[in-house]
């Protein structure tokens, strides 16, 4: 159980190497998002939207260069799948003043392609990243994995965040089909663990280990709305 001493959470408010909350672009990212908000709910609520989509969903364009997971290169690309929009908006946080952190879990996802699914010989995603934010006295959970433009391609309701309430996965789509699944909590983390998440994506998915690796390539929400059509 983390206590709420300054000391402890001073690790959740630190930069780090992935988590390069010192960077010029994140800081104005940041501070330009969160504006003239009266308090630390509505700064979070406000970055957690900007995240969610300003920044496209795209796991097709996975890079497990140690180098290319940090919160400032996922804002330059504009895009990144869910453990780096979480990274963003965990250092967008800290930014600001806010005591943030990384949490990740297995979970077999429904809302996905047939192509990304025969790629990755699994609907599971291993180490499923998302963010907490200390509000209000207590950590809060927030999923920004899916901007607005993709939910409306697969007609699933965007996830919403209030700053107060947790904000993870809807169990099923507005068709009564089942959405995220989520299998294992990993638990949360002050930073990025790389080597984990490396090490795991070697045992579940060689193929971005391998040479036929440039065929994990595609356009998500266009394989989306064909398949949805």
């Amino acid at each position: 159980m983390v206590s709420s001493t300054t000391e402890d959470f001073d690790v959740y408010l630190r930069p780090t190497v992935f988590i390069d909350c010192d960077h010029p672009a994140v800081v104005a990212f940041a501070k330009t998002t969160a504006g003239d908000a009266a308090d630390e709910t509505g700064q979070a609520v406000r970055i957690f939207y900007a995240v969610r989509d300003q920044i496209q969903y795209d796991p097709y364009g996975i890079d497990l260069a140690e180098d290319r997971f940090k919160a400032s290169v996922v804002l330059g690309k504009k895009s990144g799948y869910c453990v780096e929009k979480a990274l963003l908006l965990a250092a967008a946080a800290r930014a600001v003043g806010i005591p943030s952190r990384l949490r990740f879990a297995d979970v077999r996802n429904h809302l996905t392609t047939e192509r990304l699914k025969e790629i990755m010989k699994t609907d599971l995603f291993i180490y499923h990243g998302y963010a907490e934010m200390f509000l209000n006295g207590r950590w809060v959970k927030a999923t920004p994995t899916f901007n607005l433009s993709l939910c409306e391609r697969f007609d699933v309701k965007p996830l919403d965040f209030d700053g107060i309430h947790d904000a993870v996965f809807h169990e099923f789509d507005r068709k009564g089909n089942r959405h995220m699944e989520y299998v294992y909590d990993h638990g949360p983390f002050a930073d990025l663990p790389y080597e984990m998440i490396l090490a795991a994506f070697r045992k579940h998915y060689p193929i971005y280990f391998s040479k036929e690796k440039t065929a994990v390539a595609g356009d998500f929400a266009a394989e989306a709305l064909k398949e949805q059509s």
